[in-house]
Protein backbone atom coordinates (compact mmCIF):
# COMPACT_ATOMS: atom_id res chain seq x y z
CA UNK A 1 0.00 0.00 0.00
CA UNK A 2 1.57 3.27 -1.09
CA UNK A 3 1.75 6.16 1.48
CA UNK A 4 0.60 8.58 -0.50
CA UNK A 5 -0.84 9.33 -3.31
CA UNK A 6 1.59 12.63 -5.37
CA UNK A 7 1.23 14.23 -8.30
CA UNK A 8 3.46 16.19 -10.42
CA UNK A 9 2.52 18.79 -12.76
CA UNK A 10 5.66 20.51 -14.81
CA UNK A 11 5.86 20.81 -18.46
CA UNK A 12 9.48 19.43 -18.62
CA UNK A 13 9.72 15.71 -19.20
CA UNK A 14 12.82 14.61 -17.77
CA UNK A 15 12.24 16.60 -14.27
CA UNK A 16 9.03 14.83 -14.48
CA UNK A 17 10.87 11.26 -14.80
CA UNK A 18 12.99 11.97 -12.42
CA UNK A 19 11.33 13.06 -9.19
CA UNK A 20 8.86 10.48 -10.07
CA UNK A 21 11.91 7.81 -10.26
CA UNK A 22 13.13 9.61 -6.68
CA UNK A 23 10.01 8.97 -5.20
CA UNK A 24 8.42 6.19 -5.93
CA UNK A 25 11.41 4.26 -4.40
CA UNK A 26 10.35 5.87 -1.54
CA UNK A 27 6.97 3.93 -1.71
CA UNK A 28 5.00 6.88 -2.88
CA UNK A 29 2.23 6.27 -5.71
CA UNK A 30 2.74 8.95 -8.60
CA UNK A 31 1.18 10.65 -11.58
CA UNK A 32 2.82 12.83 -13.89
CA UNK A 33 1.19 16.12 -16.32
CA UNK A 34 2.84 17.97 -18.30
CA UNK A 35 -0.06 21.28 -18.40
CA UNK A 36 -2.54 22.13 -15.16
CA UNK A 37 -5.29 21.44 -17.81
CA UNK A 38 -4.18 16.96 -17.47
CA UNK A 39 -2.98 17.81 -13.54
CA UNK A 40 -6.67 18.93 -12.94
CA UNK A 41 -8.06 16.27 -14.37
CA UNK A 42 -6.05 13.82 -12.55
CA UNK A 43 -6.81 15.35 -9.34
CA UNK A 44 -10.34 15.42 -10.10
CA UNK A 45 -10.23 11.38 -10.85
CA UNK A 46 -7.71 10.37 -8.47
CA UNK A 47 -7.55 10.58 -4.65
CA UNK A 48 -4.18 12.96 -4.73
CA UNK A 49 -2.68 13.55 -0.93
CA UNK A 50 0.24 15.31 -2.84
CA UNK A 51 1.12 18.05 -4.96
CA UNK A 52 4.39 19.21 -6.81
CA UNK A 53 3.17 21.69 -9.27
CA UNK A 54 6.12 24.05 -11.24
CA UNK A 55 4.93 27.95 -11.36
CA UNK A 56 4.94 28.56 -15.04
CA UNK A 57 3.44 25.98 -17.47
CA UNK A 58 2.19 26.22 -21.14
CA UNK A 59 -1.39 26.88 -19.80
CA UNK A 60 -0.98 28.93 -16.26
CA UNK A 61 0.59 29.65 -13.44
CA UNK A 62 1.00 27.42 -11.15
CA UNK A 63 0.91 30.06 -7.72
CA UNK A 64 -1.92 31.46 -9.24
CA UNK A 65 -3.67 27.80 -8.80
CA UNK A 66 -2.88 27.04 -5.70
CA UNK A 67 -6.12 29.01 -4.21
CA UNK A 68 -7.81 27.24 -6.70
CA UNK A 69 -7.29 23.88 -5.92
CA UNK A 70 -7.40 24.56 -2.05
CA UNK A 71 -10.37 25.68 -2.35
CA UNK A 72 -11.82 22.69 -4.72
CA UNK A 73 -9.33 20.37 -2.36
CA UNK A 74 -8.85 21.11 1.61
CA UNK A 75 -6.57 18.14 2.16
CA UNK A 76 -4.25 18.89 -0.35
CA UNK A 77 -1.02 19.27 0.35
CA UNK A 78 0.78 21.62 -2.24
CA UNK A 79 4.43 22.12 -3.02
CA UNK A 80 5.68 24.66 -5.62
CA UNK A 81 8.72 23.81 -7.76
CA UNK A 82 10.04 27.57 -7.86
CA UNK A 83 12.88 28.79 -10.79
CA UNK A 84 16.46 28.78 -9.73
CA UNK A 85 16.44 32.47 -7.59
CA UNK A 86 12.74 33.11 -7.49
CA UNK A 87 12.35 32.38 -3.63
CA UNK A 88 9.18 34.68 -4.49
CA UNK A 89 6.91 32.57 -6.27
CA UNK A 90 7.10 30.14 -3.66
CA UNK A 91 6.63 33.19 -0.88
CA UNK A 92 3.40 34.08 -2.46
CA UNK A 93 2.55 30.01 -2.53
CA UNK A 94 2.54 29.75 0.93
CA UNK A 95 0.82 32.44 1.57
CA UNK A 96 -1.91 31.52 -0.96
CA UNK A 97 -2.09 28.06 1.07
CA UNK A 98 0.46 25.66 -0.12
CA UNK A 99 2.28 23.41 2.00
CA UNK A 100 6.26 24.29 1.22
CA UNK A 101 8.61 25.06 -1.97
CA UNK A 102 11.69 23.91 -3.31
CA UNK A 103 14.25 24.91 -6.32
CA UNK A 104 13.63 22.94 -9.13
CA UNK A 105 16.86 21.01 -10.49
CA UNK A 106 18.96 22.23 -6.73
CA UNK A 107 16.87 20.95 -4.11
CA UNK A 108 16.40 17.03 -5.27
CA UNK A 109 17.63 15.98 -1.57
CA UNK A 110 15.16 17.93 0.05
CA UNK A 111 12.24 16.30 -1.52
CA UNK A 112 11.71 13.07 0.99
CA UNK A 113 12.01 14.90 3.44
CA UNK A 114 9.23 17.31 2.08
CA UNK A 115 7.57 14.74 1.52
CA UNK A 116 7.62 12.88 5.03
CA UNK A 117 6.18 16.58 6.71
CA UNK A 118 3.34 17.11 4.37
CA UNK A 119 2.48 12.90 4.99
CA UNK A 120 2.50 14.31 8.80
CA UNK A 121 0.28 17.17 8.25
CA UNK A 122 -1.89 14.66 6.41
CA UNK A 123 -2.13 12.55 9.53
CA UNK A 124 -2.44 15.17 11.72
CA UNK A 125 -5.33 16.77 10.07
CA UNK A 126 -7.21 13.51 9.76
CA UNK A 127 -6.62 12.91 13.36
CA UNK A 128 -8.62 16.14 13.77
CA UNK A 129 -10.95 15.94 11.72
CA UNK A 130 -11.67 12.34 13.07
CA UNK A 131 -11.74 14.11 16.64
CA UNK A 132 -13.85 16.66 15.59
CA UNK A 133 -16.52 13.86 13.89
CA UNK A 134 -16.60 12.53 17.40
CA UNK A 135 -17.19 15.36 19.44
CA UNK A 136 -19.93 16.71 16.93
CA UNK A 137 -21.69 12.91 17.13
CA UNK A 138 -21.43 12.19 20.69
CA UNK A 139 -24.54 10.58 22.56
CA UNK A 140 -25.33 9.98 25.51
CA UNK A 141 -28.36 8.02 27.45
CA UNK A 142 -31.17 10.78 26.60
CA UNK A 143 -30.25 10.84 23.01
CA UNK A 144 -31.09 7.00 22.69
CA UNK A 145 -34.41 6.87 20.75
CA UNK A 146 -37.02 4.33 22.16
CA UNK A 147 -39.48 3.09 24.60
CA UNK A 148 -39.71 -0.26 23.82
CA UNK A 149 -39.09 -2.87 27.12
CA UNK A 150 -36.00 -4.04 25.67
CA UNK A 151 -34.05 -0.90 24.43
CA UNK A 152 -35.24 0.30 27.97
CA UNK A 153 -34.10 -2.64 29.48
CA UNK A 154 -30.51 -2.30 27.72
CA UNK A 155 -30.30 1.22 28.91
CA UNK A 156 -30.77 0.43 31.91
CA UNK A 157 -27.92 -1.91 32.60
CA UNK A 158 -25.95 0.32 29.97
CA UNK A 159 -26.59 3.32 32.69
CA UNK A 160 -26.11 0.90 35.52
CA UNK A 161 -22.04 -0.03 34.77
CA UNK A 162 -21.47 3.54 33.25
CA UNK A 163 -20.13 4.67 36.50
CA UNK A 164 -18.31 2.15 37.00
CA UNK A 165 -15.03 1.25 35.30
CA UNK A 166 -16.10 -2.18 34.50
CA UNK A 167 -15.09 -3.86 31.49
CA UNK A 168 -18.10 -3.92 29.48
CA UNK A 169 -19.13 -6.56 26.44
CA UNK A 170 -22.45 -5.46 23.61
CA UNK A 171 -23.70 -7.98 21.70
CA UNK A 172 -26.31 -7.74 18.89
CA UNK A 173 -26.55 -8.15 15.24
CA UNK A 174 -25.09 -5.44 12.90
CA UNK A 175 -26.69 -1.53 13.35
CA UNK A 176 -28.14 -2.20 16.42
CA UNK A 177 -26.52 0.96 17.62
CA UNK A 178 -23.05 -0.24 19.57
CA UNK A 179 -21.14 1.88 19.20
CA UNK A 180 -23.92 4.79 20.29
CA UNK A 181 -24.51 2.64 23.34
CA UNK A 182 -20.48 2.98 23.66
CA UNK A 183 -20.17 6.03 23.33
CA UNK A 184 -23.14 6.73 26.40
CA UNK A 185 -21.10 4.67 28.78
CA UNK A 186 -18.08 6.92 28.23
CA UNK A 187 -20.05 10.29 28.73
CA UNK A 188 -22.01 8.44 31.74
CA UNK A 189 -18.71 7.58 33.36
CA UNK A 190 -15.69 9.58 35.44
CA UNK A 191 -14.15 9.58 32.13
CA UNK A 192 -16.37 11.67 30.65
CA UNK A 193 -14.06 14.71 29.88
CA UNK A 194 -11.32 12.49 28.63
CA UNK A 195 -10.48 10.75 25.33
CA UNK A 196 -13.01 8.22 23.77
CA UNK A 197 -11.85 6.49 20.82
CA UNK A 198 -12.92 3.80 18.17
CA UNK A 199 -11.37 1.30 16.57
CA UNK A 200 -12.94 -1.28 14.60
CA UNK A 201 -10.93 -4.39 14.30
CA UNK A 202 -11.93 -5.59 11.00
CA UNK A 203 -10.75 -3.02 9.26
CA UNK A 204 -7.21 -3.37 9.53
CA UNK A 205 -5.04 -6.20 8.54
CA UNK A 206 -3.39 -8.19 11.50
CA UNK A 207 -0.17 -5.75 11.56
CA UNK A 208 -1.90 -2.47 10.70
CA UNK A 209 -4.58 -3.70 13.35
CA UNK A 210 -1.27 -4.15 15.96
CA UNK A 211 -0.03 -0.93 14.75
CA UNK A 212 -3.24 1.06 15.25
CA UNK A 213 -3.98 -0.45 19.04
CA UNK A 214 -0.12 -0.20 20.36
CA UNK A 215 1.62 2.24 18.14
CA UNK A 216 4.50 0.99 16.76
CA UNK A 217 8.56 2.10 16.61
CA UNK A 218 10.08 3.79 14.13
CA UNK A 219 11.37 1.60 11.48
CA UNK A 220 9.65 -1.44 13.02
CA UNK A 221 8.67 -2.41 9.70
CA UNK A 222 8.59 -1.25 6.55
CA UNK A 223 6.72 2.10 5.60
CA UNK A 224 7.32 3.30 10.38
CA UNK A 225 9.25 6.10 9.40
CA UNK A 226 8.24 7.71 12.69
CA UNK A 227 7.11 6.82 16.18
CA UNK A 228 3.52 6.70 16.13
CA UNK A 229 1.00 6.46 18.91
CA UNK A 230 -1.28 3.80 18.77
CA UNK A 231 -4.81 3.88 20.25
CA UNK A 232 -4.40 3.12 23.41
CA UNK A 233 -2.34 5.59 24.09
CA UNK A 234 -4.76 7.97 22.21
CA UNK A 235 -6.97 7.60 24.87
CA UNK A 236 -5.46 7.75 28.11
CA UNK A 237 -7.73 8.30 31.08
CA UNK A 238 -10.99 7.88 28.64
CA UNK A 239 -12.37 4.73 26.50
CA UNK A 240 -11.42 2.44 24.00
CA UNK A 241 -14.21 0.95 21.87
CA UNK A 242 -13.02 -1.95 20.28
CA UNK A 243 -15.99 -3.14 17.74
CA UNK A 244 -15.86 -6.13 16.07
CA UNK A 245 -14.12 -7.79 18.44
CA UNK A 246 -14.22 -11.25 16.90
CA UNK A 247 -12.44 -10.45 13.78
CA UNK A 248 -9.03 -9.60 16.14
CA UNK A 249 -6.37 -12.30 14.88
CA UNK A 250 -5.80 -14.52 17.98
CA UNK A 251 -2.11 -14.08 17.98
CA UNK A 252 -2.84 -10.15 18.59
CA UNK A 253 -5.61 -11.55 21.41
CA UNK A 254 -3.42 -12.51 23.47
CA UNK A 255 -1.49 -8.77 23.78
CA UNK A 256 -5.21 -7.18 24.41
CA UNK A 257 -5.79 -9.63 27.20
CA UNK A 258 -2.33 -8.63 29.07
CA UNK A 259 -3.50 -4.87 28.58
CA UNK A 260 -6.75 -6.12 30.17
CA UNK A 261 -5.09 -8.14 33.12
CA UNK A 262 -1.97 -5.74 33.68
CA UNK A 263 -3.13 -2.43 32.00
CA UNK A 264 0.14 -2.60 30.51
CA UNK A 265 1.13 -2.83 26.70
CA UNK A 266 4.25 -2.77 24.50
CA UNK A 267 4.58 -0.70 21.39
CA UNK A 268 5.50 -3.27 17.55
CA UNK A 269 9.30 -2.55 17.40
CA UNK A 270 9.88 -2.08 21.11
CA UNK A 271 10.80 -3.88 24.25
CA UNK A 272 10.00 -1.14 26.98
CA UNK A 273 6.36 -1.69 29.00
CA UNK A 274 4.04 1.29 29.16
CA UNK A 275 1.68 1.44 31.93
CA UNK A 276 -2.70 2.43 30.22
CA UNK A 277 -5.30 4.05 32.16
CA UNK A 278 -7.63 2.82 29.98
CA UNK A 279 -11.66 1.76 30.13
CA UNK A 280 -12.35 -1.28 27.20
CA UNK A 281 -16.02 -0.97 25.59
CA UNK A 282 -16.19 -4.13 23.05
CA UNK A 283 -18.59 -5.18 20.86
CA UNK A 284 -19.19 -7.97 18.41
CA UNK A 285 -21.59 -9.41 16.23
CA UNK A 286 -20.89 -12.73 15.81
CA UNK A 287 -21.77 -15.87 18.56
CA UNK A 288 -18.17 -15.58 20.74
CA UNK A 289 -18.80 -19.13 22.27
CA UNK A 290 -18.95 -20.21 18.90
CA UNK A 291 -15.66 -18.79 18.01
CA UNK A 292 -14.00 -20.45 21.04
CA UNK A 293 -15.26 -23.41 19.98
CA UNK A 294 -13.98 -23.32 16.33
CA UNK A 295 -10.29 -21.76 18.16
CA UNK A 296 -11.10 -18.41 16.40
CA UNK A 297 -11.40 -16.78 19.52
CA UNK A 298 -9.62 -17.26 23.05
CA UNK A 299 -11.33 -18.54 26.01
CA UNK A 300 -9.60 -16.26 28.39
CA UNK A 301 -10.18 -13.29 26.62
CA UNK A 302 -13.26 -13.73 26.48
CA UNK A 303 -14.31 -13.78 30.10
CA UNK A 304 -12.06 -10.94 30.69
CA UNK A 305 -14.41 -9.07 27.96
CA UNK A 306 -17.75 -10.90 29.43
CA UNK A 307 -17.70 -9.16 32.69
CA UNK A 308 -20.77 -7.62 31.91
CA UNK A 309 -22.67 -7.99 28.71
CA UNK A 310 -25.53 -5.85 27.38
CA UNK A 311 -27.59 -7.36 23.91
CA UNK A 312 -29.04 -5.02 22.15
CA UNK A 313 -32.35 -5.77 20.49
CA UNK A 314 -32.67 -5.85 16.89
CA UNK A 315 -34.87 -3.47 14.95
CA UNK A 316 -37.67 -6.27 14.39
CA UNK A 317 -38.34 -6.83 18.03
CA UNK A 318 -38.77 -3.50 18.98
CA UNK A 319 -41.02 -2.36 16.11
CA UNK A 320 -42.93 -0.48 18.22
CA UNK A 321 -39.95 2.06 18.43
CA UNK A 322 -39.95 2.60 14.07
CA UNK A 323 -42.15 5.63 14.43
CA UNK A 324 -39.87 7.43 16.82
CA UNK A 325 -36.56 6.63 14.99
CA UNK A 326 -37.93 7.71 11.71
CA UNK A 327 -38.98 10.56 12.53
CA UNK A 328 -36.04 11.47 14.46
CA UNK A 329 -34.13 10.65 11.41
CA UNK A 330 -36.29 12.98 9.24
CA UNK A 331 -35.67 15.67 11.53
CA UNK A 332 -31.89 14.99 11.02
CA UNK A 333 -31.77 14.61 7.08
CA UNK A 334 -34.76 17.46 5.86
CA UNK A 335 -32.47 20.02 7.73
CA UNK A 336 -29.73 18.61 6.56
CA UNK A 337 -30.69 18.83 2.80
CA UNK A 338 -32.25 21.85 3.45
CA UNK A 339 -35.91 20.36 2.76
CA UNK A 340 -39.37 20.72 4.91
CA UNK A 341 -40.40 17.85 4.96
CA UNK A 342 -42.94 17.73 7.66
CA UNK A 343 -44.39 14.08 7.63
CA UNK A 344 -43.71 10.13 7.19
CA UNK A 345 -47.43 9.42 5.77
CA UNK A 346 -49.35 6.65 7.27
CA UNK A 347 -48.69 4.42 4.39
CA UNK A 348 -45.24 4.79 4.59
CA UNK A 349 -44.84 4.36 8.23
CA UNK A 350 -46.90 0.89 7.89
CA UNK A 351 -44.03 0.07 5.07
CA UNK A 352 -41.40 0.93 7.97
CA UNK A 353 -42.94 -0.96 10.64
CA UNK A 354 -43.13 -3.89 8.83
CA UNK A 355 -40.01 -3.91 6.50
CA UNK A 356 -37.65 -6.98 7.47
CA UNK A 357 -34.58 -4.50 8.48
CA UNK A 358 -31.93 -6.94 8.51
CA UNK A 359 -29.53 -3.83 8.90
CA UNK A 360 -31.36 -2.54 11.90
CA UNK A 361 -31.40 1.74 12.78
CA UNK A 362 -28.46 1.61 10.08
CA UNK A 363 -30.56 0.34 7.17
CA UNK A 364 -33.51 2.74 8.32
CA UNK A 365 -31.24 5.52 8.54
CA UNK A 366 -30.08 5.14 5.33
CA UNK A 367 -33.61 4.53 3.71
CA UNK A 368 -35.03 7.83 5.78
CA UNK A 369 -31.41 9.52 4.31
CA UNK A 370 -32.59 8.21 0.74
CA UNK A 371 -36.24 9.28 1.08
CA UNK A 372 -35.72 12.45 2.09
CA UNK A 373 -33.15 13.47 -0.84
CA UNK A 374 -35.61 11.96 -3.59
CA UNK A 375 -38.65 13.40 -1.82
CA UNK A 376 -40.97 16.23 -3.58
CA UNK A 377 -42.73 17.11 -1.57
CA UNK A 378 -43.98 18.15 2.34
CA UNK A 379 -44.12 14.30 3.05
CA UNK A 380 -42.76 11.00 2.58
CA UNK A 381 -44.32 8.45 0.47
CA UNK A 382 -44.11 4.66 0.27
CA UNK A 383 -43.07 5.68 -4.09
CA UNK A 384 -39.80 7.95 -1.69
CA UNK A 385 -38.27 4.10 -0.70
CA UNK A 386 -36.47 1.34 -3.03
CA UNK A 387 -38.61 -0.92 -4.58
CA UNK A 388 -36.99 -4.03 -2.59
CA UNK A 389 -38.61 -2.11 0.20
CA UNK A 390 -41.83 -1.64 -0.86
CA UNK A 391 -42.48 -5.35 -2.18
CA UNK A 392 -41.40 -7.21 1.02
CA UNK A 393 -44.73 -7.09 1.92
CA UNK A 394 -48.72 -6.55 0.91
CA UNK A 395 -50.91 -4.51 2.35
CA UNK A 396 -53.18 -7.17 3.14
CA UNK A 397 -50.75 -9.50 4.34
CA UNK A 398 -49.59 -6.52 6.85
CA UNK A 399 -52.64 -5.37 8.33
CA UNK A 400 -52.59 -9.24 9.73
CA UNK A 401 -49.62 -8.46 11.74
CA UNK A 402 -51.17 -5.61 13.83
CA UNK A 403 -53.64 -5.61 16.85
CA UNK A 404 -57.22 -3.83 16.34
CA UNK A 405 -55.86 -0.99 17.96
CA UNK A 406 -53.18 -0.17 15.76
CA UNK A 407 -55.23 -0.23 12.53
CA UNK A 408 -58.05 1.56 14.30
CA UNK A 409 -54.74 4.08 15.16
CA UNK A 410 -53.50 3.68 11.27
CA UNK A 411 -57.27 4.17 9.94
CA UNK A 412 -57.92 7.68 12.03
CA UNK A 413 -54.39 9.04 10.82
CA UNK A 414 -55.40 8.68 7.02
CA UNK A 415 -58.65 10.16 7.46
CA UNK A 416 -57.46 13.17 9.50
CA UNK A 417 -54.55 13.19 6.61
CA UNK A 418 -57.74 13.57 4.07
CA UNK A 419 -59.22 16.28 5.82
CA UNK A 420 -55.97 17.98 6.75
CA UNK A 421 -56.86 18.10 10.18
CA UNK A 422 -60.48 18.77 10.33
CA UNK A 423 -61.48 16.76 13.40
CA UNK A 424 -65.18 17.93 12.59
CA UNK A 425 -65.19 16.91 9.00
CA UNK A 426 -62.93 13.11 10.02
CA UNK A 427 -65.50 12.38 12.56
CA UNK A 428 -67.88 12.87 9.93
CA UNK A 429 -66.81 10.28 8.06
CA UNK A 430 -65.30 7.89 10.54
CA UNK A 431 -69.15 8.23 11.70
CA UNK A 432 -68.51 8.81 15.31
CA UNK A 433 -69.09 11.61 17.53
CA UNK A 434 -66.51 14.40 17.90
CA UNK A 435 -65.71 13.39 21.30
CA UNK A 436 -64.37 9.88 20.48
CA UNK A 437 -62.20 11.07 17.54
CA UNK A 438 -60.71 13.91 20.13
CA UNK A 439 -60.44 10.74 22.91
CA UNK A 440 -59.28 8.28 20.47
CA UNK A 441 -56.56 10.90 19.09
CA UNK A 442 -55.12 11.78 23.03
CA UNK A 443 -55.68 7.73 23.29
CA UNK A 444 -53.28 6.93 20.62
CA UNK A 445 -50.48 9.89 20.56
CA UNK A 446 -52.00 10.91 17.45
CA UNK A 447 -50.03 13.80 16.23
CA UNK A 448 -52.87 16.56 14.40
CA UNK A 449 -50.50 19.32 13.91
Amino acid sequence: MARANVLIIDDEEKIRLLLSRIIKLEGFAVWDAGSLKVGSQILEKQSIDILLCDVRLPDGNGVEMVDVFKKKFAQLQIIILTAYGNITDGVRAMKSGAFDYITKGDDNDKIIPLLNKAVSNIELQRRVLQLQQQIGLQYNFESITGHSLLIKNAIEMAQKVAVTDTTVLLLGETGTGKEVFAQAIHLGSQRANKPFVALNCSAFSRELLESELFGHKAGSFTGALKDKKGLVEEAQGGTIFLDEIGEMPVDLQAKLLRLLETKQFIKVGETQTREADIRVVAATNRNLESEISAGHFREDLYYRLNVFSILLPPLRDRRKDIPQLANHFLKVFSAKARKRIDLINPDAMLLLQNAEWRGNIRELRNAIERAVILSNGPEITPDDFPADLQTTFSESETLSTFDMATVEKLHIQRVLRRTRGNKAEAARLLNIGQATLYRKIEEYNISTS
